[in-house]
């Protein structure tokens, strides 16, 4: 049974189209009205046009973070009040103080798992409900009897030592879940477009080729008939309705693929090892960083060239080897970003920017991954430190320095591999994975 939202308005602001969508989806089915901005400026705008009862705040974003964004919320009086929820991957308890000490209310760690981010929206908007009827009974009552005054100021202490007890209770979450049981509910809705759609198409064409046959029997078939003909433009319809139906199934398909990717990608195999195509790993994984990879504004799409060779399947954790992929192809993306920097979008087309992900065998008993970008690369006192725990170049609220810390620990003590980095100043970036066969 679903939790009554109550109309309740929650204002999600993550520059993360795919977190958006999970969210939007996730707390749109337990009934709740929910706003998304995918920056700091437009979500403080949006809670100050249309105050919401709880933000679900990203910490890293572009233009001013999470952090300077809750700090301008905090310091306007007509959003100080919303309870803020930070959604991060940052694990450091320097940053969570920080969070807390900026007024935000409680964490929810990245990757989500749908349960505890639930529970955690409603504990926080029920001290919400109940802080606000607190406080409201407060003033009404503090002019008649000290007493009440004194067990409603307990009641608040209780609510925050509960706000407390839940941040110290947090443990890691994963994405599997949420994104599995997403994918699953997609596939429904899917099957069954998709088998009306290949009956509507039959039916159209049958259709289509009736009104043929009736114009070549009966070119003549009066003025009302031939007034209504010309009204709804039937030569471009005929020809136009069947151009419908593949587009639709076109669409359809798409939206498998995503739902398909979704559950490779997110594939929840922790207890063992399972023999799997590695190229369904880095196709899942480029598929869900579709987004950051397609043409903006600024500058054409990063080309993928994919050189996939005849490899055997591999023994491995897939959910994990994904994390490594995502992690690496991800800081690819970002290392792209940078070296555009201060280009233009001719100069960029003219030396586009590209990502090479390649497999092959290295020898008998091992497959290699390597994964290169045409970026700036990397210094020798970066590429020597870059695997070292909380080291990263990226600016404060930026990146943790946890990703290739994370990637490397799963590739060597995880699956027996190695992983390497082959980079110089001015000449791009190489990952080179190599993993056991069995």
């Amino acid at each position: 049974m679903l939790f009554n939202a109550s109309h309740e308005v929650i204002l999600v602001i993550d520059d993360n189209p795919t977190n958006l969508e999970l969210l939007h989806n996730a707390l749109g089915s337990c009934g709740y009205e929910v706003l998304v901005e995918m920056d700091g400026f437009s979500g403080i705008e949006q809670a100050k046009s249309y105050p919401p009862d709880l933000i679900l705040l990203d910490v890293q974003m572009p233009g001013i973070d999470g952090f300077e964004t809750c700090r301008k919320l905090q310091f306007d009086p007509s959003t100080k009040n919303i309870p803020v929820i930070f959604m991060t991957a940052l694990t450091d308890t320097t940053d969570k103080v920080k969070g807390l000490h900026l007024g935000a209310v409680d964490y929810i760690t990245k990757p989500f798992r749908q349960e505890e981010a639930l529970a955690r929206i409603q504990t926080h908007l029920k001290i919400r409900r109940l802080s606000l009827e607190l406080e409201q009974q407060k003033q009404e009552l503090e002019q008649v009897v000290q007493k009440r005054t004194s067990e409603l100021t307990f009641a608040l202490q209780e609510l925050k030592k509960t706000q407390l007890q839940l941040i110290q209770n947090e443990k890691l979450s994963t994405i599997g879940q949420l994104v599995s049981g997403i994918a699953h509910e997609i596939n429904n809705p899917v099957g069954c477009i998709t088998g009306n759609l290949e009956q509507a198409t039959l039916a159209v064409k049958d259709a289509v080729d009736y009104i043929r046959l009736y114009q070549t029997n009966f070119p003549n078939p009066g003025i009302e008939i031939e007034q209504k003909a010309e009204e709804i433009d039937i030569e471009f319809l005929l020809e136009d309705l069947p151009k419908m139906f593949v587009s639709m199934q076109t669409g359809i398909e798409r939206i498998r693929n995503i739902s398909t990717s979704l559950r490779t990608f997110s594939r929840a195999d922790v207890d063992c090892k399972v023999s799997v195509n590695i190229h369904e790993g880095l196709e899942s994984t480029l598929m869900i960083l579709q987004h950051r990879l397609k043409a903006q504004d600024y500058r054409p799409a990063i080309q993928v060239i994919k050189k996939y060779a005849e490899i055997p399947k591999v023994e491995c954790y897939l959910g994990q080897l994904n994390q490594v992929f995502m992690n690496i192809l991800a800081n690819a993306i970002d290392a792209l970003e940078e070296a555009n920097l201060g280009r233009s979008y001719e100069a960029i087309k003219a030396s586009p920017n590209q990502i090479i992900v390649e497999t092959e065998m290295k020898n008998e008993q091992q497959v290699a991954i390597r994964i290169i970008d045409n970026g700036m690369g990397m210094t020798k006192d970066v590429k020597q430190r870059i695997f070292d725990h909380l080291f990263t170049t990226k600016p404060v609220g930026k990146g943790t320095g946890l990703g290739l810390t994370i990637a490397h620990q799963i590739i060597v003590e995880k699956h027996g591999g190695t992983i390497e980095v082959n980079s110089e100043w001015g000449g791009g970036t190489e990952f080179a994975i190599a993993l056991p066969i069995v």
